[in-house]
């Protein structure tokens, strides 16, 4: 995938927004809009996962975003659950879905499609869960991925050590899409 795609210019952010793009630099110089300068330059660089924080925050319609698509990796040990899940995805029309069955795969399809959510199923069995969260927030490419763990029943204690390990939501089995527009609606909202 082309790199130069997740992170944006104030001209183009200004097209996605159609507004100005004075309007989107008083965004991004009051702090609103995260991003950064390039170094020896006053041009301003906006992360795509910014914007779409931006946008939703503000009830700016992401139709003007290339999709306005939010990606989302599934980590789930039944491809057929997930795959399921993946179509319910893009059926709703908000998002781009791809699906792995363990970690070596979740690794590769992470780096290249760079999601902005994971939901992984914490009860697959190659997967070290300590290890899932770490690796992605050592990953500069990642930094802006939300992870969310998928899980049975689990108690309040159990929860609070899951987001301790660097996850940013739970959800419960059984996956509804309704649950899980809301988990990643949720997730997405909050800035870190």
């Amino acid at each position: 995938m082309d790199k130069a795609k997740d992170v944006l210019t104030t001209g183009q952010v200004a097209k996605i927004c159609n507004v100005a793009p004075r309007t989107v630099s008083k965004w991004f110089d009051t702090g609103q809009l995260r991003g950064y300068r390039i170094p020896g330059s006053k041009d301003r660089r906006i992360p795509v996962a910014q914007l779409i924080r931006f946008m939703k925050a503000h009830g700016i319609p992401l139709n003007g975003l290339d999709g306005g698509l939010v990606k989302v990796l599934i980590i789930d040990k039944n491809p057929e659950l997930a795959r399921t899940l993946a179509q319910q995805m893009q059926n709703d029309g908000r998002y781009e879905a791809q699906i792995a069955e363990g970690g070596f795969d979740a690794g590769l399809i992470a780096e290249q499609f760079r999601p902005q959510i994971i939901l992984v199923d914490i009860m697959i069995e190659d997967i070290d869960i300590k290890k899932v969260s770490a690796i992605i927030r050592q990953n500069p490419e990642l930094q802006d991925t939300r992870i969310i763990a998928v899980t049975g029943h689990l108690t309040e204690g159990e929860i609070q050590a899951l987001l301790q390990q660097g996850f940013d939501n739970c959800i419960e089995r059984p996956l509804e899409i309704t649950k899980i527009v809301d988990c990643i609606d949720e997730t997405l909202s909050v800035m870190h």
